[in-house]
């Protein structure tokens, strides 16, 4: 288990208390506003005699505001940014400039988040926006409240135009940590490139913003309110997601394995979104005690905590996991509840085998995927232990870039069926995001499947030996992850040339160790829909024997740089497939660091997180 012993904290934060700062005078990027209209220092109203849904629009006068640059997890920076002046404005007016009018006017979008600082106050900026720009009718989570597969499943629940998803993920949360928000498109899925450059095309330009003249709306209740020809619809955050998982997955096999006096899990929510899923879904609908699901109360703070579910920042969980009296299943979802970690009685789950195990067991635990699966799919960085899976099922079988929207391309032309990210990111074609929710379920499916024959106390089938059989048939995909976060941008920018160029150079027949090189290369995609291409996405040294180690920057945060490096070994002999991973993967790991001269490029000995 010592993967899982690596050193553990959470990330310390001196968040300020929210609650204070309502009261508390104004201060230059760290207090909430108590008006929700944006405002410059000194903004005009150039018109109020606009009209759009029979409402009254102002034009307040803007100017443009540099670094609004729209990525594939959409805008993230630190909340003091956002909630200063217009900057949430400018960015949510330069989307509706940019999508067509024709579609966008008389439309209905969904509205919600993971519940972070400064979510309550954006939401009513965004309907603001919304009904001064056209759109008809908004569907809203109650209390802003909606996890990122939620989200995707209500919007093609509802047959909305798209939504609006205010989260900054996996990310700290406060008035001092990071917001982010992203559009999603009117198949639940992230919104193409196209339409995020034309955002940061209208943020360069952006002077007015369409406000209609509307007071606050109360999203605390399930109900409808308008104003003039725009509906605000507050929703259950619950109930369009769990119809569909209902459909997806079998919940009367699941809820035989967690009434079982003999079984135990536990859930943790990290003080996120999936604490107002989790006693819905788990306890209320099938069956777990209530001591199953913790952290379940989401808060604005997420409690001081880094939402992540990894070794690391989901030390609480670990630490139950890997105690004497573990229970017998154990899993943790992030800040907008998208991602997931996998754990069983002193025993953790790589989310590459996660995803591998999942596909290889869905045609028969799940009734979803009956008929079988129509396709397979990873990012490039995540461990092949899927592709062995898709041979094995006669299926095809796609490695794309990093970032969810690579996936939705494949799902909606029907070639897609179960994808995954080694970031923890695991899902199918039920939505257009990845879902933590989903994937816990899947697990407890096969779970609940090799168990229903097991009679109360007698040997159940656990993860361990679930995971350990899958190695045996398929073999053992070795991976590890090194996260060096918070870096300074410009010396990993050189790091990562520095590596183009040690590519360039490189050679088959090169050894590196004792490793021989097969190739190196900047991965490159073309997405076999719509042909378009995804140039340096991560700079991969791949050997003859399948290991390969990659390195990229990741875009996530708010604010510098994150390092990733990942590590891969294939192993098909059983007697070898237990070793430590860390162990296993040591040799290669030292040619990794030596090649990639990381420290000194960055001046980090060691990693925040090893995963």
């Amino acid at each position: 288990a010592r993967d899982a012993r690596q050193p553990s904290r959470y990330m310390n934060t001196a968040t300020t208390n929210a609650r204070a700062l309502h009261s508390a005078p104004l201060a230059k990027n760290h207090a909430r506003r108590t008006t929700t209209t944006p405002r410059q220092s000194s903004h005009i109203v150039r018109s109020s005699g606009a009209t759009m849904n029979g409402l009254t629009v102002k034009e307040i006068a803007t100017t443009p505001i540099e670094g609004q640059k729209t990525g594939t997890s959409g805008l993230r920076k630190k909340a003091a940014v956002f909630s200063e002046g217009n900057y949430l404005a400018n960015w949510v007016q330069s989307l509706f400039s940019a999508l067509p009018k024709d579609e966008l006017v008389g439309s209905s979008m969904v509205l919600g988040g993971d519940g972070r600082w400064f979510n309550k106050e954006a939401s009513q900026i965004i309907l603001k926006l919304a009904a001064g720009n056209g759109v008809k009718k908004m569907y809203v989570g109650r209390d802003g409240y909606l996890c990122t597969p939620a989200a995707s499943a209500v919007i093609r629940e509802r047959k909305a135009f798209g939504g609006f998803i205010m989260s900054a993920s996996h990310n700290p949360g406060g008035p001092k940590e990071d917001w982010g928000i992203k559009f999603n498109y009117s198949s639940g899925e992230p919104a193409p490139e196209k339409i995020t450059d034309a955002i940061y095309g209208f943020t360069q330009t952006v002077s007015v913003l369409n406000m209609a003249d509307i007071p606050d709306v109360d999203l605390s209740k399930v109900g409808v309110t308008k104003f003039g020809d725009f509906e605000v619809e507050v929703i259950d955050p619950v109930a369009d997601y769990m119809k569909l998982l209902k459909e997806v997955f079998d919940f009367d096999l699941i809820k035989s394995l967690l009434s079982r006096p003999d079984f135990r899990m536990q859930f943790d929510a990290m003080h996120a979104i999936t604490g107002a899923y989790a006693k819905p879904i788990f306890v209320d609908t099938l069956g777990a005690a209530p001591s199953s699901c913790v952290n379940d109360t989401p808060k604005e703070d997420f409690a001081g905590g880094h939402p992540d579910p990894n070794l690391t920042y989901a030390e609480e969980l670990v630490k139950v996991m890997f105690s004497a009296d573990a229970p017998d299943f154990g899993a943790a979802s992030d800040g907008d509840g998208d991602r997931n970690m996998i754990l069983g009685n002193n025993f953790f789950v790589t989310p590459s085998d996660s995803v591998a195990i999942i596909a290889a067991n869905a045609p028969k635990c799940i009734p979803y995927f009956k008929s079988g699966l129509k396709g397979l799919a990873r990012s490039m960085p995540t461990a092949a232990a899927l592709d062995r899976v898709a041979a094995d099922l006669g299926v095809e079988c796609f490695e794309t870039p990093t970032g969810w929207k690579y996936f939705g391309n494949l799902m909606d032309a029907g070639r897609l069926s179960v994808c995954g990210e080694e970031s923890f990111g695991t899902g199918a074609d039920h939505v257009r995001e990845k879902d933590g929710p989903w994937a816990v379920l899947a697990w407890l499916s096969i779970l609940a499947y090799r168990n229903k024959d097991v009679p109360i106390g007698g040997q159940k089938v656990s993860v361990e030996q679930i995971t350990k059989e899958h190695w045996a048939k398929f073999g053992r995909n070795f991976f590890s992850r090194y996260d060096y976060e918070g870096c300074e941008s410009d010396p990993c920018n050189a790091m990562v040339d520095a590596l183009r160029a040690k590519c360039a150079a490189a050679k088959k027949g090169d050894m590196y160790g004792s490793y021989e090189l097969d190739y190196a290369d900047d991965f490159e995609y073309t997405d076999p829909i719509d042909g378009s291409v995804a140039k340096k996405q991560g700079v991969r040294f791949v050997f003859t024997d399948g290991s390969r180690f990659i390195f990229r920057l990741s875009g996530t945060g708010s604010s510098g740089a994150t390092v990733r490096m990942y590590i891969e070994q294939y192993e098909a002999d059983p007697a070898k497939q237990g070793a430590d991973a860390q162990d296993a993967l040591g040799p290669l790991i030292k040619i990794a660091l030596e090649t990639s001269e990381l420290a000194k490029f960055t001046g980090r000995e060691s990693p925040t997180v090893i995963t």
